[in-house]
């Protein structure tokens, strides 16, 4: 089963989008920005959804440090937000797409199982 890992500082978020995705995926919620980077390159995720606005790290801060990192750096990152700057920012910083908050749920689970797919079958 592909791995979906997320990261937000509002546990209500995470237990949502744990709910929504568990029925596809094995989900791996991280409340806590500081260690996602370690347990990312631990658990190897398929797709990592982070929160832009998080306490310590922001979601702009965490897709930087991924992608430079060699064994985290293919792995797809989208960055979730309610802010109106929030796609550009999110795009700068490397991330592969932005999903407005609030999101509709079909439309995250149409993300987590577009970017769980081999790269050669992501054709949007």
């Amino acid at each position: 089963m592909k791995i979906v890992m997320v990261c937000d500082d509002d546990q209500d978020i995470l237990d949502l989008v744990t709910i929504v995705l568990e029925g596809s995926f094995q989900v791996a919620a991280e409340i806590d920005s500081t260690k996602l980077m370690q347990k990312a390159a631990t658990i190897m995720p398929d797709f990592i959804l982070l929160d832009m606005w998080m306490p310590h790290l922001r979601g702009d801060q965490l897709t930087v440090e991924l992608k430079k990192q060699p064994t985290t750096s293919d792995i797809p990152v989208v960055i979730f937000s309610a802010s109106k700057d929030g796609r550009e920012q999110a795009l700068s910083a490397g991330a592969d797409d932005f999903l407005a908050k609030p999101f509709d749920i079909d439309e995250l689970l149409s993300l987590a199982k577009h970017y769980t797919k081999p790269t050669a079958e992501r054709v949007m």
